[in-house]
């Protein structure tokens, strides 16, 4: 990489274009080495096959260095900002943070990836005026060409064949727009209105539904927790009714609250709330207990969907 990262620069997102497993390695470990040759603390989150290849590319550097597997840390896209990239840059504050984050890889499904447009979309209004740089990787062999174009519109620079230039497709706020879709409940759902007086009845419908549609233990906690959070929030900020509907889909149970209600920060459910903060977190902790997160919000209300596996 030729582009060298000074320490007193503000946020940086390198998108990193790679072909072959060996460019990817000596990108990626040559980018740790500058970090770590520099002082500072360095975070890995990349698929599993991958981490391997950085760890073994690192020797026993890679003991200085946070690895995480993307895979399991990054499951659900709406997880990463809050629980990878500010969960390691908020504990090491006072000076840069570099970390590599690689959220987008060819096993992610086409239901997935809108959720993973966004996050690095919205990276670049999480990390603003941070002394943090996040390089993001994506396999040009592998990927399609929308995801390869997306890469340039949420990066405004990319970094390709040992060079680094400024993407002029960088408008990361219409990226956030336009994966902002319609979400069409299944015909087959079964479908709960619900008010104030109705926040029991309609954990328990979600959970017998769930039970239902496949899932235990810790999964049906997961249930209620996710739906009375979403519900609550639905009774308090979405004018007092909501709809859940609950269905079955690709080997997943899926649930989905509507409302009246408007969400206005596209942060929303993926920025920590501050120390202190009364509420802010009900949202996030749906992102925490689903494996995925879906949102719609528009002038007529907001729609959050949920999935989690059996």
């Amino acid at each position: 990489m030729t582009a060298t990262v000074a320490t007193h620069e503000a946020f940086r997102h390198p998108a990193l274009f790679y072909r072959t497993e060996q460019e990817y390695v000596d990108r990626t470990v040559s980018f740790v080495q500058e970090g770590l040759d520099l002082g500072e603390p360095v975070a890995v989150a990349v698929p599993g096959p991958n981490l391997e290849l950085i760890r073994a590319g690192l020797g026993r550097d890679a003991g200085t260095v946070r690895l995480l597997d993307m895979t399991v840390e990054g499951r659900n896209p709406g997880r990463i900002i809050p629980g990878v990239l500010r969960a390691f840059a908020d504990t090491h504050e006072g000076g840069r943070v570099r970390i590599i984050g690689e959220p987008v890889w060819a096993g992610r499904s086409a239901v997935e990836y809108p959720a993973c447009a966004q996050h690095e979309a919205l990276i670049n209004a999480a990390f603003e005026g941070r002394a943090v740089t996040i390089l993001c990787p994506y396999d040009e062999a592998r990927l399609d060409e929308r995801v390869l174009a997306d890469a340039r519109i949420t990066h405004p620079t990319v970094v390709a064949r040992d060079e680094e230039l400024v993407s002029d497709a960088y408008d990361w706020p219409s990226v956030v727009a336009r994966y902002n879709e319609e979400l069409v409940t299944a015909p087959d759902a079964a479908v709960f209105s619900f008010g104030a007086d109705e926040l029991y009845a309609v954990r328990a419908f979600a959970v017998e539904e769930a039970r239902r549609l496949g899932l235990v233990g810790q999964r049906l906690n997961d249930v209620e927790l996710a739906v009375a959070e979403l519900t609550t929030n639905s009774v308090v900020h979405g004018a007092g009714l909501g709809t859940l509907a609950v269905w079955a889909m690709a080997g997943q149970v899926v649930c989905e609250v509507r409302d009246a209600g408007r969400l206005s920060d596209p942060l929303a459910g993926r920025r920590p709330p501050a120390r202190g903060q009364i509420g802010g977190r009900g949202l996030m902790l749906v992102h925490y207990v689903a494996d995925l997160v879906r949102q719609h919000t528009s002038a007529e209300g907001t729609t959050v969907r949920f999935y989690l596996g059996r």
